[in-house]
C-alpha cells in the first residue's frame, strides 16, 4: 500500500490517508525526529493544518510505502529520509493513544491489530 504526498498537501491530508488504511494507528508530525526507541516531545508537535511545504526539509513529492509488512521504524525513517517529515506513529489503546516507541520493530499490520484488540477487549467483544 502506498500513499501519495503532493507538494500542496497539508499534514491533515497525509494523516487521514494513513488513518484510512490503519484505523487503529495515527501519524503525528514533529519539528525534529525522535531518537531510535525514544519518544517525541509534545511541545514539538506540528498542527495538522500546516502545509507540508512549510515544515519539511526535503522538498520532494511522490509515493510513500506504508505496506502492512513494513516496520514502524522503517516507515518513520522513510518519511524523514524521502519527504523530510519527522513523524511518530501512535497506536490506539483503551486509554487513548500510545507512542509506539518500544514496539517500533513491529509491522504496521501488527500494530494496527494490537490497537484493534485493545479496543475490542475494552468493549467486551471477542477479538
Amino acid at each position: 500500500m502506498e500513499i501519495y504526498i503532493s507538494e500542496e498537501d497539508i499534514l491533515l491530508n497525509i494523516q487521514n490517508k494513513f488513518h484510512e488504511v490503519y484505523p487503529y494507528l495515527k501519524l503525528e508530525c514533529y519539528r525534529n525526529p525522535h531518537p531510535d526507541g525514544g519518544m517525541s516531545d509534545n511541545d514539538q508537535k506540528i498542527p495538522s493544518d500546516t502545509p507540508i511545504e512549510d515544515i519539511r526539509l526535503v522538498h520532494s513529492f511522490g509515493w510513500m510505502d506504508i505496506s502492512g509488512h513494513r516496520t514502524v521504524a522503517a516507515v518513520e525513517k522513510d518519511f524523514y529520509r524521502y519527504m523530510g517529515l519527522a513523524v511518530q506513529i501512535f497506536r490506539r489503546c483503551k486509554t487513548g493513544w500510545l507512542q509506539t516507541t518500544k514496539t517500533d520493530a513491529l509491522t504496521l499490520a501488527e500494530q494496527n491489530s494490537l490497537g484493534h484488540e485493545s479496543m475490542t477487549a475494552e468493549a467486551g467483544v471477542e477479538a
